[in-house]
């Protein structure tokens, strides 16, 4: 086949034509400088985000939120809830955590606001304070690290530098003390930060609301 110059071979006008126009639509079906399947993936991610922020839009901050996630069946539970309960919960942070259902509507709150992992990792560590066998003792303590404490872990809490650094020390050589900085840190930032707008909250009001209701 004959050639032009720098090379190329000689292409007859309609078929130069036909793939011009062809690298054309490959250009533009896939943009310099990205992977067709990194793009796919993206999509689906953000989808999913659309997906997941439109749930919670629709049905995020009511009490409904609160009975999917009771400990028993919500009619019931709602029925064992009296108003004289919910309202103590107001009366300080602790009281709300030491009741089961203001556990499970204070992290139904937290979820709507993506950061149960301060309640999470605080019941975390007043579950492995029960722990008695010193080999359980030191996985534990790993796994609770590993899960909330440490740089980048999938539930990382939000604590200082210091208090990160003090605990990875206390690792070394694990006590039923070893998170109690810790721990202390995200009680106070929940008590102080998510505490008092779930007590403004849409799903406390109602619950309050609804258990008044069952009086009257």
């Amino acid at each position: 086949m004959p050639s032009w110059g720098w090379g190329q071979p000689y292409l007859p006008c309609c078929a130069a034509t036909a793939r011009q126009n062809s690298l054309t639509r490959s250009l533009s079906d896939h943009p310099v400088g990205k992977d067709p399947q990194a793009m796919r993936t993206g999509q689906r991610q953000n989808k999913g985000m659309r997906t997941r922020l439109g749930c919670l839009s629709h049905k995020s901050d009511s009490c409904s939120d609160f009975t999917a996630i009771l400990p028993d069946k919500p009619n019931r539970a709602l029925k064992r809830l009296s108003t004289e309960e919910a309202t103590r919960w107001a009366d300080s942070f602790d009281v709300l955590l030491s009741h089961k259902y203001g556990v499970a509507a204070f992290r139904a709150f937290l979820k709507t606001e993506f950061s149960e992992e301060n309640l999470e990792f605080w019941l975390a560590c007043e579950e492995f304070k029960k722990t008695r066998s010193t080999a359980k003792l030191v996985s534990k303590a790993h796994r609770i690290f590993e899960e909330f404490v440490d740089v980048q872990a999938p539930r990382e809490v939000n604590i200082d530098f210091q208090t990160r650094e003090a605990t990875r020390k206390n690792m070394q050589e694990p006590s039923l003390t070893c998170f109690d900085q810790a721990q202390g840190k995200v009680h106070s930032l929940m008590e102080k930060d998510s505490y008092p707008r779930f007590l403004r909250s849409k799903m406390y009001l109602d619950l309050l609301s609804q258990s008044q209701r069952r009086l009257s």
